[in-house]
């Protein structure tokens, strides 16, 4: 099995900056396409970043220019940084990837339990 943990999630001033990680643990062969969604209250959850094993990332619209997504794929790791946060990216950030457990294994998508991030005006 495959497990997905963020942390670095706080309650921060609008303006501020939070980073996310997220550590894939399990039995891991291989990881492809690593993401951020965030869900706030009320809202589908919706895609923040993701970025692939080559590091090509695609961003949301509302998101471009103040986060970036990274990561290391030495750690199973995926980073979010956000800077210049407004109100509105409050909400639970949750990580998932795409990743397959041997090289026989289709790959599958695993997700963390969440992070909340607020952000007080």
């Amino acid at each position: 099995q495959v497990q997905l943990a963020e942390s670095g999630g706080d309650l921060v001033q609008a303006g501020g900056s939070l980073r996310l990680s997220c550590a894939a643990s399990g039995i891991i062969f291989s990881i492809d396409d690593m993401g951020w969604y965030r869900q706030a209250p009320g809202e589908q959850r919706e895609l923040v970043a993701k970025i692939t094993y080559y590091n090509s990332a695609t961003y949301a619209d509302s998101v471009k220019d103040r986060f970036t997504i990274s990561r290391d794929n030495a750690k199973n790791m995926v980073y979010l940084q956000m800077n210049s946060l407004k109100p509105e990216d409050t909400a639970v950030y949750y990580c998932n990837a795409d990743v397959a457990s041997s090289p026989r294994d289709k790959f599958q998508v695993y997700w963390g339990q969440g992070a909340q991030v607020t952000v007080s005006s």
